[in-house]
């Protein structure tokens, strides 16, 4: 919220709400929210079969495609109200155009023969209105609907509650891990808050995304920022990277494992199959090198006469160490790699700690300055 008490920015809905001294209540959409932004590259460029079709945002990360019948001339960033299974929604347009299509092929949709819902009307102020009242029972409601499963001793978390634009069905987001028996629930719930009730079920990753947050990178959740579909997950993906199966920091907010595990794994995969398997202690002319540390992207490794010290490690290319096994597997033993780490090149990074001193950027006190003050006080004498 900003420091203007009249405009308050809604983060779930991508939108700014404005309240003027007469009481009227006006939206307007914001493009850089973070849950699901999409840039459209072909903006400008018009196609005749995606004219009709547009990309509307409901809260969090809930969007559809629907098919414009209002014979209205819409454009991104406007309110409008859709077609919903019972009654109308209220949402606001992110994508136009061409882009569609690519929109429609990642979902597997097949524009031809999906039956798309209807764009009504572009929504006007007594729409945004019933909306706005509609959002403000959103967070008393996910509050009481907890404490009454509660009482039921059900094994659920209501995760959110999401209302219609016109405020006749709200959807409830729950976590679960087994089968539970709602039914009991659903009638306490239409008791209580007299409108349709629909239930949602969804998975830890899907709630840290409508939840939303920050990362340890410092970035918006991936899972709330581009993420449609979410792919499992194990630890082998980590074990093949070398990270650390350490389950507080591989885990995410969610409590799952990270989904950024599996952005690198393929290259690490890749990078693997090109590393020699050293299963044993290389032979060699003067002694045994043991294999002590890897560099799989730069193809490395580093090997050293004693098993149990990583000071005087000596690093060689994969193809030198595959070369140096077929030699052992002949009954061969390779050089010795001490004339490699005499021809070794100098380091590529170095450390400037305590090579100068912290007072080498004070200014040297000039000796003339000393000798004119000595004179000085001579002539006074």
């Amino acid at each position: 919220m900003n420091m203007d008490k009249s405009r308050v920015y809604d983060c779930q809905r991508g939108c700014e709400i404005t309240h003027n001294e007469n009481g009227d209540t006006s939206c307007s959409y914001n493009p850089n929210c973070c849950k699901l932004s999409v840039f459209n590259w072909l903006d400008g460029i018009t196609q005749q079969d995606m004219a009709n079709l547009f990309e509307v945002r409901f809260k969090n990360t809930r969007k559809g495609i629907y098919k414009n019948e209002s014979g209205q001339n819409l454009r991104i960033g406007e309110f409008v109200v859709v077609e919903a299974q019972n009654g109308y929604d209220l949402g606001i347009i992110t994508l136009a155009g061409p882009i569609i299509a690519r929109q429609l092929k990642r979902d597997r949709i097949d524009p031809e023969t999906y039956e798309f819902k209807k764009i009504y009307r572009r929504a006007r102020p007594t729409d945004i209105e019933k909306w706005q009242e509609a959002i403000a029972r959103e967070h008393r409601t996910m509050i009481r609907s907890r404490q009454m499963a509660a009482d039921l001793e059900l094994n659920m978390k209501i995760g959110d509650v999401e209302f219609q634009g016109d405020g006749t069905k709200a959807i409830f987001y729950y976590i679960a891990d087994e089968r539970v028996d709602f039914r009991q629930l659903i009638k306490n719930f239409a008791e209580e808050f007299r409108i349709r009730i629909e239930m949602k079920q969804i998975g830890a990753r899907q709630e840290a995304g409508l939840i939303g947050g920050l990362g340890v990178c410092g970035q918006a959740l991936c899972c709330s920022r581009y993420m449609n579909d979410f792919q499992s997950i194990t630890t082998q993906a980590a074990r093949c990277q070398d990270l650390s199966l350490n389950p507080q920091k591989l885990a995410g907010q969610c409590g799952k494992l990270k989904c950024c595990i599996n952005y690198e794994a393929s290259a690490y995969i890749d990078a693997q199959s090109r590393m020699p398997r050293v299963h044993e202690p290389l032979q060699l002319e003067d002694g045994e090198a043991f294999l002590l540390k890897t560099d799989i992207l730069r193809g490395i490794m580093w090997f050293s006469y004693d098993a149990h010290n990583m000071a005087n490690m000596i690093p060689l290319k994969a193809e030198q160490v595959a070369g140096i096994i077929d030699m052992n597997k002949k009954g061969k033993k390779a050089p010795s790699l001490l004339e490699s780490k005499e021809r070794e090149k100098s380091p590529e990074f170095f450390s400037a700690a305590g090579e100068e001193s912290i007072s080498r950027f004070d200014e040297a006190k000039s000796p003339r300055k000393k000798n004119n003050r000595n004179r000085k006080n001579k002539r006074k004498q």
